[in-house]
C-alpha cells in the first residue's frame, strides 16, 4: 500500500510541479526597459555666418505599411500615413531649434532643391515604442549617414498628473538633431559654400538646362561636382534667383499647411498614443495570461486523467479535482482571449476616430486655391510647372 501510494505520488508530482510553475509564470510579467531621462537638445553656440548656413529639408517619412501584418489590429494604415507627415514635422521643428541651420522645412520630395535632405522610415510606432530609420544626404548626392533610432516609454509619458509639455518621444528627435549637428561640425569649412552653390546650380539647370548643364558634372558614382561657375551678373541666373525666391515662398506656404496639420492632429494623436500604449500593455498581459492559463489547464486535465486511473482512492479523487481545476483554467484562458478581442476592437475604433480628423486642407495662393491632399508632391509639381511658365514669360519665350 505504501509502495502504491509512492507510485501515485510520483505520477502526480510532475503535474503538480508543472501547474505550480505555470502559476508562478502567470503571476510574473516580463520586464520592459523604459526611461524617464530625455536626451537634451544640443544647440549651436558659436555664431555662424549666413553664407555657411545650410538649408535642410525633412521629407515625409515612409510609413512602412509593407511591414504591417494583415491580422495586426493594433496598427491602422491610415494612422500610420498621418504619422508619416506628423513625425517629420516634429523632427524639422526640433532641428530648427538647434540654431545650426538655415531654413528647416518639411518638403514633399527631393524635387525641392535644398542643401541637406533628411529621409526617414517608420519601423514601429504604437504609443509605447517608436523606431525610425533615418537617412541623410546632401544636394551633391553625397550620402552622409544612415542610422536607426528607437525609444520606449512607460506610463509616465502619459500620466495626466505629471503630464509634460513635450512629445513623449522628444528624446528621440533630440538625438537625431544632435547627430546632425555633430556631423555638420565635422564638415570642412568651405563645404557649406560648395553645397549652397551646387543647390543653386541644380535649381538653375532645372529651369534652363541649355544655359546651366555644363556648370555641374556627375561622377561615375553619381555625385555632383562644380565644373565652372556662372558670372555674378549673369542675367539668366538673376531671373532664376527671383524664381527661386518665389519657390521659397510657396514652400513656406506648404510648411504652414504641415504646421496646421500638426496642430489639428496633435491633441487627438497624443490621446491616441496614450490609449494605444494602454492597449499595448493590456494586449501583451492578456496574451500572456491566456497562454499560461490555457497551457496550465491542459496540463492539469492530462495529469488528472492519469491520476484518475490510479488504483489509489486518494489519487483518483485528486485526479478528479485536477480535471475540474484544469477545465476552469482553460475556460479562464478562453475568457482572457475574449477580453483581448474587446481591447483590439477598441484600438481599431480609436484609430478610426483619429483618421476622421486628418482631412485635406485648402490653402490660398496668389492666383488660385490649391487643395492639399495626401498627394502633396503632385501639387508641388504643378507649382514647379507654373514657375517654369513664369520664367519663360520673363525671358520673352511666350
Amino acid at each position: 500500500m505504501v509502495a502504491l501510494s509512492f507510485l501515485s505520488l510520483r505520477t502526480i508530482k510532475p503535474v503538480v510541479l508543472l501547474i505550480g510553475l505555470l502559476s508562478l509564470c502567470a503571476c510574473s510579467a516580463p520586464n520592459r526597459i523604459t526611461t524617464t531621462v530625455v536626451t537634451p537638445l544640443e544647440q549651436q553656440t558659436a555664431p555662424v555666418d549666413d553664407s555657411r548656413l545650410l538649408d535642410l529639408a525633412v521629407l515625409p517619412f515612409d510609413p512602412g505599411l509593407e511591414n504591417i501584418k494583415s491580422d495586426d489590429t493594433t496598427i491602422s494604415p491610415t494612422v500610420r500615413t498621418a504619422e508619416a507627415h506628423y513625425l517629420p514635422n516634429q523632427l524639422a521643428d526640433t532641428i530648427q531649434k538647434t540654431g545650426a541651420w538655415g531654413a528647416v522645412r518639411l518638403v514633399p520630395s527631393h524635387a525641392t532643391v535644398v542643401d541637406v535632405y533628411v529621409a526617414g522610415k517608420i519601423v514601429e510606432s504604437n504609443g509605447e515604442k517608436l523606431t525610425l530609420d533615418i537617412d541623410v544626404s546632401d544636394s551633391s548626392n553625397h550620402h552622409w549617414y544612415s542610422k536607426t533610432y528607437t525609444e520606449t516609454v512607460g506610463n509616465y509619458a502619459y500620466d495626466q498628473q505629471n503630464k509634460l509639455q513635450r512629445d513623449p518621444f522628444q528624446g528621440l528627435f533630440n538625438r537625431i538633431a544632435n547627430d546632425l549637428l555633430e556631423y555638420r561640425h565635422k564638415l570642412p569649412q568651405d563645404e557649406a559654400k560648395t553645397l549652397r552653390t551646387i543647390s543653386a546650380l541644380r535649381f538653375a539647370k532645372d529651369f534652363s538646362p541649355e544655359a546651366f548643364s555644363g556648370h555641374i558634372t556627375e561622377t561615375p558614382s553619381g555625385q555632383l561636382e562644380i565644373y565652372r561657375l556662372p558670372a555674378d551678373n549673369d542675367p539668366i541666373l538673376q531671373r532664376i534667383d527671383r524664381i527661386r525666391e518665389r519657390d521659397y515662398l510657396f514652400i513656406d506656404t506648404m510648411q504652414e499647411y504641415y504646421d496646421t496639420f500638426g496642430r489639428q492632429m496633435d491633441n487627438s494623436y497624443q490621446e491616441w498614443r496614450a490609449a494605444s500604449y494602454a492597449e499595448m500593455v493590456s494586449v501583451r498581459e492578456l496574451k500572456r495570461q491566456s497562454m499560461t492559463r490555457t497551457i496550465g489547464g491542459v496540463a492539469a486535465v492530462i495529469g488528472g486523467i492519469l491520476a484518475a486511473g490510479s488504483n489509489n482512492g486518494s489519487s483518483r479523487a485528486a485526479g478528479t479535482l485536477a480535471i475540474g481545476a484544469g477545465a476552469m483554467m482553460i475556460k479562464s484562458g478562453w475568457s482572457k482571449r475574449g477580453e483581448l478581442k474587446i481591447h483590439e476592437d477598441a484600438l481599431t475604433e480609436m484609430a478610426q476616430s483619429l483618421e476622421a480628423e486628418v482631412e485635406p486642407q485648402v490653402i490660398e495662393l496668389e492666383d488660385r486655391t490649391v487643395t492639399l491632399t495626401g498627394n502633396v508632391e503632385a501639387q508641388y509639381q504643378q507649382w514647379k510647372a507654373l514657375l517654369r511658365e513664369i520664367y519663360q514669360a520673363e525671358r520673352g519665350g511666350i
